[in-house]
C-alpha cells in the first residue's frame, strides 16, 4: 500500500537525466564565469544523483522510483538555490530545508526499521520511531547550522567565497522549523513508503535470520 502514485522506472530515469543535464550546465557555468560556489555545489549534487544507481548495482538495493527521485530532487533543488534562486525566491530556502530534512529522516527511519526487522529481540514501537526521527533530524540540523557558521568564519578570515553561508539567527530558526516539518512528514508516512526499502536493507546488508 502506498499513498502516492509510483512513477515508472523509465519516467524516473528521464527526470533524473534531465536534472543531471542541468547540473552539468551549472558546473560548466561555474567554470566559464569563475563561480566556485556553482562548481562545488553542482559537482557534489551531480555525484549524489548517481547514488541510487550505485546502491542498486553494488549492494543489490533496488530503490523505489519515488525514492530515487527524492534523493535526486533534494540535491537538485539545493543546487538551483545556490545558483541564484535562494536570492530571488524567498521561500526556496524553506523548500530545500524541508526536502533535505525529509531525506535525512528517511535514512534514519530506514536504518531503525531495518534493525527492528533484523532481530526478534529488538522491538522499536512506532511512537519511539516517530520521536527518534525527529531527534535525528533536529540534531543533524544543528550540526548543519554550525557547519555553515564555521564556513562563514573561514570566509571572513580567508576572503574565499564558501559554497554555504548563514543569514542570521532568524534564518536559522526558520531553517529548523522547516527541518522539523520534513521530519514530521517522513515520521508520519514513512511506514507506508519506506518499509519495503528497510526490508531490502536488512536482507542485503544485515543478513536474515
Amino acid at each position: 500500500m502506498t499513498l502516492l502514485p509510483r512513477p515508472s522506472l523509465r519516467t524516473q530515469r528521464q527526470l533524473t537525466r534531465g536534472m543531471q543535464v542541468l547540473l552539468v550546465g551549472i558546473v560548466a557555468y561555474g567554470f566559464l564565469f569563475s563561480q566556485p560556489k556553482a562548481i562545488v555545489n553542482g559537482a557534489i549534487a551531480l555525484l549524489i544523483t548517481f547514488a541510487p544507481a550505485l546502491l542498486e548495482k553494488n549492494y543489490d538495493i533496488p530503490l523505489d522510483p519515488w525514492l530515487g527521485l527524492w534523493i535526486t530532487l533534494a540535491v537538485f533543488l539545493h543546487t538551483m538555490g545556490s545558483a541564484g534562486l535562494y536570492a530571488r525566491i524567498g521561500w526556496w530556502d524553506h523548500l530545500t530545508h524541508a526536502m533535505s530534512a525529509s531525506l535525512v529522516a528517511g535514512i534514519g527511519y530506514t536504518a531503525v526499521r531495518a534493525v527492528d526487522l533484523h532481530s526478534d529481540e529488538i522491538h522499536i514501537p512506532h511512537r519511539f520511531a516517530f520521536v527518534f526521527i525527529l531527534i535525528v533530524v533536529m540534531a543533524f540540523g544543528v550540526i548543519w547550522e554550525l557547519f555553515e557558521f564555521g564556513l562563514d568564519l573561514a570566509a571572513e578570515s580567508t576572503g574565499i567565497a564558501m559554497p554555504l553561508s548563514q543569514h542570521g539567527l532568524d534564518d536559522t530558526v526558520r531553517d529548523m522549523m522547516f527541518n522539523t516539518l520534513g521530519a514530521i512528514l517522513v515520521a508520519t508516512f514513512g511506514q507506508v513508503h519506506l518499509s519495503g526499502v528497510a526490508e531490502t536493507v536488512r536482507e542485503s546488508l544485515l543478513g536474515t535470520e
